[in-house]
């Protein structure tokens, strides 16, 4: 109408200039230049064999050769357009921040045009893939003992800076499952602990610590919750009972913390919840959980990622050839780690060609993975410089934060006699019991209380008469134990209740330090010392010795109940000089 006034006047209508076309963001220009096959591809995560991209060794290529049909890790990205990679020790002989960085060069060298996310399961504790000299922090459940968001943050932020210094810009963590089944076999210490409130509160910092302080990924897992199960999804499927009701109150708050904290991933469990779908289908192939709940009740916009595609959990119910199709029609964006790539890379083309999937429903995947490269920096990618690697992985600085953090996680659970803190000016310490190969805790616990190391793994009868006689000869025994409560497990806790059972009835003083679940206390009744560490890295050895010594107090609180026993929140502490 003003423009109709000044004509009507007889004055000059200025010329309008045309919109100018914005220019396309780096996502659609990306997905633009794909082709259906390039699209497919950027679905799929895997691994690949070779701790080098391009010169694996013999066994690596033949590895390679029988799953992808080629020899070098470079060649399997080529050949699926892969969108993303995983690291394990097993399959990357993963060695040095110099080795990791290489490897990392080299496959996104063939990723042609659409870097990778290359990822690993660093949740620290039981599951560490990093090799040292990379920093090591004790894990969930002790993070749950220390009650601090910020120490939260800051292990966040130390593993997403080392992690995005060799190249790997996705952390398959924090763990967001609550533990609220002491019987867990999967999750137990991977989780912050059995209350909900807290393990929200843990989850976010996390989160926020690896994206925003460290620009990597984080990825809170494993929705809906895999905190209350007997079974391991890894080699069966899991039932979860909770009702609604109950799902909201306990598994729901981690994962809305998450997302209100921006986090890049969510990943699957497989796992049923009839309250969730009633149809039986495995968490990660139901769409009223993925699209119905996560995505709609929840809002959550990013990437959505099926736990791997390997375990028994999400295969006993369907073909290999069905489960990928399946879980992208429930809202699943990644596929993780396929038993066949090539059945699955087929099952996707073919469910396009047949119209069962959409072009458009892939696009929308894609765009979403597009969309949290672009977030990290990872489609303007740049070579890395592994003598920076070399630099930043076991920073003094990151050690000494690991050390502060595991300092406050450590907790005292029964001190009935007050034998601690040890007056130890003149007398011998033995330790004994569990020990990890990797970790070798016995002889670091051992060597930081200037103790006698006497590791007896699987403790048959003449292994505990050893022990037995070797305690007689010095003035206190520490026995480390490890879920010494499960009596069915490979490492049978049997034995080492048997262990303990035989050194408290010497007479001689005895520490029992359950350095995984905290629950062993539950099967030694006859124990009157009791800590938890809930990790046995060599940093949460460090910190028990301190509390031994009495040059540091026990901090830590229980972040579950030890059932019939000590309650949530139980923890002794005494001063020190």
């Amino acid at each position: 109408m003003a423009l109709l006034a000044l004509a009507t006047l007889g004055l000059t209508v200025p010329a309008v200039p045309a919109a100018a076309n914005p220019a396309p963001s780096p996502v659609d220009s990306a997905l633009a230049r794909m082709t259906l096959p390039q699209k497919i591809g950027q679905l799929f995560t895997t691994y690949v064999y070779g701790n080098d991209a391009n010169t694996p060794s013999a066994a690596d290529a033949a590895a390679n050769r029988r799953l992808y049909g080629v020899d070098t890790p470079a060649e399997v990205v080529a050949k699926y357009h892969l969108g993303g990679v995983i690291y394990f020790a097993w399959t990357n002989s993963l060695q040095s921040p110099r080795q990791i960085t290489t490897l990392s060069n080299g496959l996104q060298a063939a990723s042609a045009g659409v870097p990778l996310t290359i990822s690993t399961d660093q949740e620290h504790g039981v599951v560490s893939r990093m090799p040292a000299p990379a920093t090591q922090f004790p894990g969930g459940m002790a993070l749950g003992a220390g009650r601090s968001v910020l120490d939260a943050y800051r292990t966040g932020q130390v593993t997403g800076a080392e992690l995005r210094a060799v190249g790997i810009n996705q952390a398959w963590a924090p763990v967001a499952d609550v533990n609220v089944n002491p019987a867990n076999p999967v999750i137990g210490v991977r989780s912050f602990g059995s209350d909900p409130k807290l393990a929200a509160a843990l989850t976010a910092s996390q989160v926020l610590g690896l994206q925003r302080g460290a620009n990597a990924s984080a990825s809170a897992k494993h929705f809906p919750g895999h905190g209350d199960t007997a079974t391991d999804s890894h080699t069966g499927l899991p039932v979860i009972t909770h009702t609604r009701e109950e799902w909201q109150r306990v598994d729901a708050p981690p994962f809305k913390a998450a997302i209100a904290a921006g986090v890049d991933a969510i990943m699957s469990a497989h796992i049923v919840v009839p309250a969730l779908d009633p149809a039986g289908d495995p968490a990660t192939l139901s769409q009223p959980i993925i699209t119905g709940l996560l995505r709609g009740e929840l809002g959550y916009r990013g990437v959505i990622v099926s736990d791997s595609l390997e375990m028994a959990g999400v295969r006993q119910k369907y073909g290999d050839d069905r489960v990928p199709v399946l879980a992208l029609k429930a809202g699943v964006d990644m596929l993780l780690m396929p038993p066949n790539m090539q059945v699955a890379y087929d099952a996707v083309l073919g469910a396009v060609a047949s119209g069962e999937l959409t072009e458009a429903r892939i696009d929308a995947s894609v765009r979403r993975i597009l969309t949290l490269k672009q977030k990290r920096g990872l489609l303007a990618w740049t070579p890395l410089d592994p003598a920076a690697a070399e630099r930043a992985v076991g920073s003094p600085e990151h050690v000494r934060v690991a050390r502060s953090v595991t300092d406050r996680t450590v907790t005292a659970i029964r001190n009935d006699a007050g034998l601690l803190p040890w007056s130890h000016a003149g007398k011998s310490v033995l330790v004994t019991g569990w020990n990890s190969s990797a970790y070798n805790n016995v002889a670091v616990l051992a060597g930081a209380l200037g103790a006698t190391p006497l590791v007896t793994n699987l403790p048959n009868d003449a292994k505990i008469a050893e022990a037995v006689a070797a305690a007689g000869t010095h003035d206190l025994t520490v026995v480390l134990t490890s879920r010494a409560w499960d009596t069915t497990v490979a490492d049978p806790g049997g034995r080492q209740q048997a262990l303990v059972k035989a050194l408290v009835a010497a007479g001689k003083p005895v520490v029992v330090v359950a350095v995984r679940d905290p629950y062993d206390i539950a099967a030694l009744p006859e124990v009157t010392t009791y800590l938890a560490t809930y990790s046995f890295t060599g940093v949460a050895m460090e910190s028990l010795a301190k509390v031994l010594l009495g040059t540091a107090p026990p901090r830590g609180r229980l972040p579950v109940e030890i059932p019939g026993t000590y309650p949530y929140g139980h923890g002794l502490s005494w001063s020190v000089p």
